[in-house]
């Protein structure tokens, strides 16, 4: 009997604001899990086994209706891939992840998540990869947690979690609301899209997935702090009156700054935020897509003490972390054609599509053609592949209070990668921060088309010496 019998089967209408990330070549979220002691493959596999029991998003593949109307369901969803790659370096781990990037989820038939294990006899890497559609960077934090604890103790008893229930309009809390002018146009805009909706399958998106990856090379630089740096950094941005997640952002867009020179985009920041405990029934640690994003306007001025510039950047951004701000985009999503917000990733990759591809024509013609999706684009200066609308985004989990040990092994530090809904092409620099078994790590990532790896290890460096510095 397999495990989704013993459980009950479990199906869901995929929402909105899920749609948005589907078929994404570039949204997906990675959890390097670096692990002290033996981790063998048979442990993975039962640890693997046991944490899918415990997380419903982990036991399911995505169902297009008669509808066109995307599901969730547990029916016929097939294993989850297991990989285990003996480890030939201390960075051996960011090839294996971009090797990985280059393989195409197959959401039809098996869960959006991948686990690799670069391993050694004492030390190695757990690399969870995971679809943006199923998770977000909490998720997967918890689920390192989880895998740490059937991995220490195969014996452990499951527990269990309720299945989540997804942002929507009856989770958003009660006093957000959107006008009745808002509506109106949301209206108009599904109304002119319908008699030209296209919709999109597996076929689709492998299409596109080949084409992005063809023309695009995500790099990766990590930096990893001692216990002794991230305790010294708390502390210093706990005497300058700054949270550690601002005082990242002014390092990394003020180092942008001073290498590059002022660019207009380097003042156009995102930074998201868990909205686990603003939703009317929070999720807890269940995994799903749970965050939010603000995008303050951070100017650096260099003439100013670095100290002075992460103040004022907090100054702007504190006020943004209400829930007007962080769930006003989203209600919007819920209120437009979720054909659309799929639409997107087509329209900006269309016409990447080689004429070999068994779909040229369909999405050359679709990434060309002028419609609600392309104005839509264009009114956020999304529509172009080379032109970079935001300068950093952060994604800073924080402080993760798991245990460091379990049974005989050791969870060393975890380092994320935290994707994004957007080709990386149009961001210049991504942040990835978390704080696990007392050590800060950061995970920077670019597009190698848009900025050359000498320039973005001179980023990486200055960042450093601002935050670091006495």
């Amino acid at each position: 009997m397999s495990e989704n019998q013993i459980l009950e089967n479990y199906a869901r209408k995929i929402t909105p604001i899920e749609r948005l990330l589907s078929m994404s070549p570039y949204a997906v979220v990675t959890m390097v899990v670096r692990i002290k002691g033996a981790v063998s493959e048979s442990m993975l596999v039962h640890a693997v086994a046991q944490v899918r029991r415990r997380h419903s998003n982990l036991r399911v593949r995505i169902k297009e209706d008669n509808d066109h109307e995307l599901w969730f369901t547990s029916e016929g969803a097939g294993e989850i891939p297991i990989a285990i790659v003996p480890r030939e370096s201390e960075d051996h781990w960011i090839r294996v992840f971009h090797e990985a990037c280059r393989v195409p989820f197959e959401f039809d038939t098996r869960p959006a998540i991948r686990f690799i294990l670069v391993q050694s006899p004492a030390e190695s890497e757990l690399i969870i990869f995971c679809h943006h559609i199923l998770c977000d960077g909490l998720s997967l934090a918890y689920l390192a947690r989880d895998l740490m604890i059937h991995l220490g103790d195969p014996t452990r008893e499951v527990e269990v979690l309720p299945d989540p229930v997804p942002i929507g309009r009856d989770t958003i809390p009660e006093d957000i609301s959107m006008s009745g002018i808002a509506k109106f146009f949301i209206n108009r805009i599904n109304k002119q899209w319908e008699p030209t909706r296209v919709f999109f399958d597996q076929e689709d998106y492998r299409s596109i997935h080949e084409a992005y990856w063809a023309n695009y090379t995500h790099q990766m630089l990590p930096v990893e702090l001692s216990e002794a740096q991230t305790s010294g950094l708390v502390e210093r941005c706990r005497r300058e009156n700054v949270t550690v997640n601002t005082a990242l952002t002014a390092a990394f867009v003020g180092a942008q700054v001073i290498v590059q020179g002022a660019r207009p985009y380097h003042s156009s920041v995102g930074i998201a935020g868990s909205l686990r405990e603003r939703l009317q029934e929070p999720p807890g640690e269940a995994m799903g897509f749970f965050a939010g994003m603000v995008t303050p306007r951070c100017t650096y001025n260099v003439k100013l003490d670095f100290w002075e510039n992460a103040r004022r950047f907090h100054r702007k951004i504190k006020p943004l972390y209400i829930d007007h701000k962080l769930f006003q985009e989203l209600l919007t999503w819920c209120y437009l054609d979720p054909s659309i917000l799929e639409a997107f990733h087509f329209k900006r990759l269309g016409a990447l599509v080689s004429p070999d591809s068994p779909r040229y024509e369909k999405l050359s013609a679709f990434g060309k053609r002028t419609d609600v999706v392309m104005n839509l684009l264009k009114r956020q200066k999304m529509d172009a592949l080379d032109r970079v609308f935001m300068g950093t985004a952060v994604t800073n989990l924080t402080r993760m209070d798991f245990p460091k040990m379990y049974g005989t092994l050791e969870l060393d530090r975890l380092i994320m990668n935290p994707g994004g809904g957007f080709p990386l092409s149009t961001v210049n620099l991504v942040l990835g921060a978390v704080t696990c078994s007392g050590k800060l790590s950061l995970l920077i990532e670019w597009a190698e088309q848009a900025v050359d790896i000498k320039t973005m290890e001179q980023i990486k460096a200055r960042a450093l010496a601002l935050l670091l510095e006495k």
